[in-house]
């Protein structure tokens, strides 16, 4: 019962955190959609049951499991995910990563800020999502034009700050 209390909080605190962040984006009706299939059963009760604290349960999941359904499932249902941006490729006979809208750019852009303040808390600083994502392999699976955006967000992030950054994002049309 405990981990169902303590997931519940976590994602409800970062889904409010991603809100705020794409209200400063300018893209205030993403933020309210973001993530709600986490509180669909599929992901719900995978999440409480991998509870971590400090990192996805999704992580814990694989462990047991090989992989994880609750990823799985909210991969395919949540376009600021990078991996949702793939298809058969007719010419390469390949699945490949696809550019991805601005619009989902962005919401992944404060998705990932969201996540390092709410997994990180007091020790968060603007370095962490930019770190993260040099130390991931997001970037070699990404589409390379949504990759460099992606990145060049996060270095302004680091370099020049929030209010800035958020600034620039929403500009953008």
């Amino acid at each position: 019962m405990w981990h169902l209390i303590k997931h519940f909080s976590t994602i409800t605190r970062h889904r409010h955190k991603v809100i705020y962040h794409c209200f400063k984006c300018g893209i205030l009706w993403q933020g309210l959609k973001h993530d709600l299939s986490k509180y669909s059963p599929a992901e719900f009760l995978a999440g409480a049951k991998f509870y971590l604290g400090d990192r996805s349960p999704t992580e814990a999941e694989r462990r047991a499991n090989g992989y994880s359904s609750a990823w799985m499932h909210h991969k395919g249902r949540n376009k600021h995910h990078f991996e949702y941006w793939t298809d058969y490729n007719i010419k390469t006979r390949r699945m490949e990563a696809v550019e991805m809208p601005l619009k989902y750019v962005k919401e992944m852009f404060c998705d990932r800020v969201a996540a390092g303040k709410i997994y990180l808390g007091d020790k968060y600083t603007c370095d962490n999502p930019i770190d993260y994502f040099e130390n991931g392999n997001a970037k070699t699976c990404m589409h390379p034009k949504t990759a460099a955006l992606l990145e060049g967000w996060l270095r302004m992030l680091q370099k020049d700050g929030e209010k800035k950054t958020f600034a620039y994002i929403r500009s953008l049309k």
